[in-house]
């Protein structure tokens, strides 16, 4: 069953995916800073706040040179509650500064510390000779959680109430961490491994609720997204684009779908999440960005509903909007100290 191919995708088809997936992440940056004015009284405002100094940078949760983060403590005597931030760019780009200064300020002047990371990308994950790639990022993540969980004490955490959110491909990333059954072995010698994996709440921008290419292409016919996150690169004798090749391969990587897809792991027992979205939803057409649509959040809003997960959407013309920012939304939740 086991797809072990050399990680390779046209030049093409990665520039369509940056240009595409980058400027969707520059323009949701904005949701995560609270209190932004209307846009026409944005064209003169100067530049953004730049990151503040870090507590401490470059630590190392693993043995890659990516498994690093960077850590900036709130001012609590009391153990503080904790945003852990996944950077986003298609598991191919991005790094930890992605989170915006004024977005992280916010977060500290309320008494709530925060980690972004570093993690491999799905060539490097693809070189280490994982399988399939996408089980690299998403490891990656869940080790970061795990290791930050054990120096909870030393850092003056709260290990209990952690939010994790991210921009596109590490919001997917976020979601897949707070859907996942604990991935703590009480068993295991090493004390990090020991430590919970599960989420107080998550709030992302963007994300890609599924990696079932069947579902996208239903949800969004024109889908293009996610071949290459379990390998596939195209075929050209057939024609094929990484994502048709997908598709034509649904059926024999249904195992991986189920492990690694968000929206095939969620269960009644997970943590509230908050999906922010730049564009409204459009179910069954073709979208300009399909790969970070809003037609995502309304059918992982509608599996939450079902399961009795509390699911906040927000896009454009939204009903219900209760926290107009994920910022707002992760303020909330992590200072209440009753479960969310």
């Amino acid at each position: 069953m086991a797809i072990k191919r050399r990680y390779f995708v046209k030049q093409q088809e990665i520039t369509r995916w940056m240009v595409t997936g980058m400027f969707t992440i520059m323009l949701s940056l904005s949701g995560w800073c609270a209190d932004q004015a209307p846009a026409e009284k944005r064209s003169a405002k100067p530049a953004p706040p730049a990151l503040p100094k870090a507590t401490l940078e470059e630590i190392a949760y693993g043995k890659h040179p990516k498994q690093v983060l960077t850590f900036w403590k709130a001012e609590s005597n009391e153990p503080t509650p904790l945003v852990f931030y996944i950077h986003g760019g298609g598991w191919i780009a991005g790094n930890r500064t992605f989170l915006g200064g004024a977005f992280l300020q916010k977060l500290l002047k309320n008494g709530i510390s925060v980690i972004s990371i570093e993690y491999r990308f799905i060539p490097e994950a693809t070189a280490d000779k994982i399988v399939p790639p996408v089980k690299g990022p998403l490891t990656d993540a869940a080790r970061a959680l795990q290791f930050v969980r054990s120096k909870a004490t030393e850092w003056n955490i709260d290990e209990k109430r952690i939010g994790a959110c991210g921009n596109s491909a590490g919001a997917c990333s976020s979601l897949w961490l707070a859907f996942h059954p604990d991935l703590a072995d009480p068993t295991s010698s090493d004390p990090v491994q020991r430590k919970s994996t599960r989420l107080w709440c998550v709030a992302v921008e963007v994300p890609q609720t599924t990696l079932d290419p069947q579902q996208m292409k239903e949800w969004t016919p024109n889908s293009r997204y996610g071949g290459h996150a379990f390998g596939f690169t195209g075929n050209k004798q057939k024609h094929q684009s990484s994502f048709d090749e997908f598709l034509a391969n649904r059926k024999k990587i249904m195992p991986w779908i189920a492990e690694y897809s968000p929206y095939a792991l969620l269960s009644a027992d997970d943590p509230p999440v908050y999906l922010h979205y730049v564009t409204p939803p459009a179910l069954g057409q073709d979208q300009k960005d399909p790969t970070h649509t809003a037609n995502f959040g309304v059918k992982l809003q509608e599996r939450c509903k079902e399961l009795g997960v509390d699911c906040e959407l927000v896009y454009p013309g939204a009903p219900s909007v209760k926290h107009a920012t994920p910022v707002a939304y992760l303020i909330e939740k992590l200072k209440d100290p009753n479960q969310p």
